[in-house]
């Protein structure tokens, strides 16, 4: 791809990783502190919430806690499932464009 193509599929690789990230870290900030959560058991317990895989052997104990929580997962799922949703849409478009491409130059 040329830099016209980057241009005509906004937002950038970048953008789309940073923005996982973000809502990711916002988890994990708080619950470190809030929930009083160590670091690892902050960014453990963000990843499988997100991830739907809730094992249960972390859980909010605050009030605020699970009203956070509640509005993360709902956020955070679409946001991540958005991720998903445009990481394989593009390559998609990539594969085709390849093939077409590819085709062309035989004719």
């Amino acid at each position: 791809m040329d830099s016209t193509d980057q241009q005509d599929h906004p937002p950038r690789i970048r953008n789309i990783i940073a923005l996982g990230i973000l809502v990711i870290a916002v988890g994990v900030v708080f619950y470190h502190i809030v929930e009083n959560l160590s670091w690892v058991d902050a960014i453990y317990f963000s990843v499988i919430t997100l991830m739907t895989i809730g094992y249960g052997d972390i859980t909010p104990q605050t009030e605020i806690g699970k009203i956070f929580t509640t509005v993360y997962v709902l956020i955070g799922i679409g946001i991540l499932a958005g991720i998903v949703n445009y990481l394989i849409k593009r390559a998609a478009i990539e594969k085709i464009a390849h093939r077409h491409k590819k085709n062309h130059h035989k004719e």
